[in-house]
């Protein structure tokens, strides 16, 4: 394969390839296409020198599928072509999280299949083992997004509508039991909070977790998107490799000013979330900034995938370090870094370290409500509200 020809919304961007000695990679912006719409990321700013990387850029690794869907796109091509970044970043090209799409250099768009499904249908199937296995089949293919958890992107037309939105659906294996209802409720939680959230739904049977793409503007044309491992400059092996101190640095570096303070207070009120819901996957990937397009103002992006993961493994820890520690913070550090780090003030720390508090507690009650009608779910659901009552507890805590 001669290399990808890079789009950035509707505008062919450049070619990426690999250097005749497959030592580095290389993206070389379009002479024609120097334009400040053609900018692939915030960190590559549109220039006339290529851009060199030992491994793949990280905003182009941002979206490489991991996990179950990785292997899907794998077992799907073996027979048809070498499996190696820049082959799934094709496959996939069309329908990526944020700007940017891949196509052969010979094409003149990214190839997009359009097909919509219908969002009640999903919800109300009543077998969604066998619909998600489905959709993985159709789906994979078309679907560029990371995350080790079993997901796809796809349409579909939304409730009680008929307009149709990009939603990604996700499920879970037997090493995560109940895992779309565990997300489900720590997205509510965040939620009752004050949090922004992107749109999300469980079905009824409480198989799939569906959240709508929040890349998206309402008339469907993509936002720019790019995670923490792609402003820090790396790569998706290194998300659990930073500080969350260092996370509060590129909000700074990266956030326009008339949403930073908003931006610091979000992202500290989704640290005490996950501080307090035991979430230990809070990595690079799961924090990251919107734009409209280059040059627009930069924003933090809605919080998404929280999970209890100590439900699974109990003894887990934090997925960055806080003050040259992985472990669940008591309140003197975490408010010393909401003072030092994120310039949030005194009285509004503690007024967020209440709010967070006061929803889970209240979004314990409806978890409590959904295990007495949910045999299936108790296991799993008793380790949750175990972990949040010492969340709360040991956040809202003076002691050391």
């Amino acid at each position: 394969m001669s290399g990808l020809a890079v789009w950035a919304a509707e505008h062919r961007a450049g070619l990426l390839n690999r250097t005749t000695d497959r030592r580095q990679y290389v993206f070389a912006y379009d002479p024609a296409a120097m334009s400040p719409d053609a900018q692939v990321s915030l960190t590559m700013p549109v220039r006339l020198e290529s851009w060199l990387s030992r491994d793949l850029h990280p905003v182009f690794q941002m979206n490489l599928p991991e996990g179950a869907l990785l292997d899907a796109i794998r077992r799907a091509i073996a027979k048809l072509a070498s499996v190696d970044d820049l082959t799934i970043l094709r496959v996939t090209g069309g329908n990526q999280v944020g700007r940017n799409r891949f196509s052969l250099p010979e094409d003149t768009a990214p190839g997009i299949v359009e097909t919509v499904e219908s969002l009640d249908a999903m919800l109300s199937y009543p077998d969604t083992r066998e619909l998600f296995h489905e959709l993985v089949s159709k789906y994979a293919l078309r679907s560029g997004v990371s995350g080790v958890q079993p997901k796809v992107m796809l349409d579909a037309t939304e409730r009680g509508s008929a307009a149709v939105g990009g939603y990604i659906v996700k499920s879970w294996g037997a090493e995560y039991p109940c895992l779309a209802a565990n997300e489900f409720f720590c997205m509510t939680a965040a939620q009752r909070a004050g949090l922004p959230v992107p749109e999300f739904h469980m079905s009824e049977n409480g198989g799939l977790f569906v959240m709508k793409r929040f890349d998206m503007a309402a008339d469907g044309s993509p936002l720019g998107f790019e995670d923490m491992c792609s402003l820090q400059a790396l790569g998706t092996a290194e998300k659990y490799s930073s500080t969350y101190e260092r996370a509060a640095k590129s909000i700074k570096d990266f956030v326009s000013g008339e949403n930073l303070q908003y931006a610091r207070e979000q992202f500290f009120a989704s640290l005490v979330l996950s501080n307090m819901v035991r979430n230990g996957d809070a990595h690079l990937k799961n924090f990251g900034v919107l734009y409209d397009h280059p040059g627009a103002p930069v924003r933090l992006a809605p919080v998404y995938d929280v999970v209890t993961t100590t439900a699974y493994i109990p003894k887990d820890v934090p997925a960055l370090s806080l003050a040259g520690t992985k472990k669940w913070w008591p309140r003197k550090i975490v408010e010393k870094f909401a003072v030092t780090h994120l310039a949030v003030p005194v009285g509004r720390v503690g007024q967020i370290l209440e709010e967070i508090a006061e929803a889970v507690t209240e979004t314990r009650g409806v978890l409590l409500a959904y295990i007495k009608e949910h045999q299936e779910f108790r296991e799993v659901g008793e380790r949750m509200l175990a972990a949040w009552d010492a969340g709360v507890s040991g956040t809202l805590s003076v002691q050391p």
